[in-house]
């Protein structure tokens, strides 16, 4: 009996129709007293919420995929409403893995909206994109004149502790950041191919094995680029690239290394800086 074909072979059209995942959490936070506390909570598929304790009057919440990783074809969406006055803290429990694709995208989607005076801290851990996966993500914020935010994602680009290359694969990621309604922050990366070969390239990534960025929304932002800058040189050799510039109310620092873990690290070193408080505690296991 001759041997079946690869995947690798098999046309797209004949892949057979799988069953997928789809998680969706939805969560509302409101402003009680002194603390944020949950006021709507909402979990669909296998993704949950959980919600260690906390005492300094910031609500921190964690995502939990039942599921162990994202496969081809799955969806998940998150999505966040805080309240006037309320804190929260959005997390995972660990890096995020996204599964070699036969042919279809992930899909993986948040947004939130934030009302007077909230705000948000958006501090998953990092992505780690296997081998032939194939990843679409988007990231959009609704904020009210005075909210806040701040946001901080990493990507891993194959699993470094196997010595694996993305030979080929798909990223596409798009933030859109909105402020009573007008866009004021739009950004999208998008990595069809052989990625860690375009990496390797000067002009896109001088052999990074993974990136990250960090945005802050708020007020204060323009104001706190120095003080970074001069965190970052204090910081001294890391084995990570990182840049930072503000305007219009933002601030943008990026982040490149080799090192996967080195960045997660430095990354950690200047958000504690940065927030004036500790990672959370799921960062620290």
């Amino acid at each position: 009996m001759a041997d079946l074909p690869s995947l690798d072979t098999v046309p797209h059209a004949i892949v057979p129709v799988r069953q997928r995942s789809e998680g969706r959490v939805a969560v509302r936070v409101v402003r009680h007293g002194a603390g944020t506390h949950i006021a709507d909570l909402s979990e669909a598929g296998p993704l949950r919420l959980r919600l260690p304790r906390h005492g300094e009057g910031v609500c921190e919440a964690v995502l939990l995929n039942t599921a162990g990783g994202i496969a081809c074809g799955d969806g998940f969406r998150v999505e966040a409403t805080v309240d006037a006055g309320a804190h929260l803290v959005l997390t995972t429990t660990a890096a995020e893995k996204i599964y070699k694709s036969d042919g279809l995208s992930s899909r993986v989607t948040t947004t939130a909206t934030l009302a007077e005076g909230a705000g948000l801290d958006w501090l998953p851990q990092e992505t780690i994109l296997f081998d032939r996966a194939r990843l679409e993500r988007r990231f959009e914020v609704d904020l009210a004149p005075d909210a806040r935010l701040l946001a901080f994602e990493a990507v891993v680009f194959g699993r470094t502790a196997r010595h694996e290359r993305m030979e080929t694969g798909l990223f596409r990621d798009a933030w859109r950041i909105r402020r009573a309604g007008r866009l004021t922050y739009a950004d999208s990366v998008a990595f069809d191919g052989p990625i860690t070969a375009l990496l390797e390239r000067t002009a896109f990534g001088g052999g990074a094995r993974a990136m990250a960025t960090l945005l802050d929304v708020s007020a204060d932002a323009e104001s706190r680029l120095e003080p970074l800058r001069a965190h970052l040189d204090s910081l001294g050799p890391t084995g990570v690239d990182v840049a930072a510039s503000a305007w219009n109310g933002h601030l943008v620092a990026r982040f490149l290394s080799a090192d996967p873990d080195a960045l997660r690290a430095t990354a950690a070193r200047i958000l504690v800086g940065y927030r004036g408080a500790p990672m959370p505690r799921v960062w620290q296991s």
